[in-house]
């Protein structure tokens, strides 16, 4: 395996920070404060984070064997502990981020 030169890393890391800051600062160069949010932006706004979530769900299963043991166990118990924090505590990062906890721990100590 070849490794990048020096100057091409640089460059990437470069690159991926200025792609990084344009679609950070973009938004607030394009819609101005004065005027009103544009409606499809608004619902895109709402709907986009459900509809990302329920696809990372779709992903996370896409490779489940239901036929064999553990039949899915740890995928089902990690997705009713991140949905029950999330319903409970109405906090994304951490009901995701103990939902996957969970799921390290059933996986790696005891479906392992």
């Amino acid at each position: 395996m070849t490794q990048m030169p020096l100057y091409q890393q640089v460059l990437t890391v470069l690159l991926c920070a200025a792609a990084t800051m344009i679609t950070r600062f973009l938004p607030f160069l394009v819609f101005s404060s004065k005027k009103p949010t544009p409606l499809l932006v608004r619902y895109l706004g709402n709907a986009l984070p459900a509809a990302i979530f329920g696809l990372l769900v779709v992903y996370c299963l896409k490779d489940v064997v239901w036929a064999a043991a553990p039949h899915g166990a740890p995928e089902l118990i990690g997705i009713a502990v991140t949905a029950g924090l999330h319903l409970w505590l109405r906090r994304m990062l951490v009901s995701m981020a103990v939902g996957t906890a969970v799921y390290m721990v059933l996986v790696q100590g005891v479906f392992a």
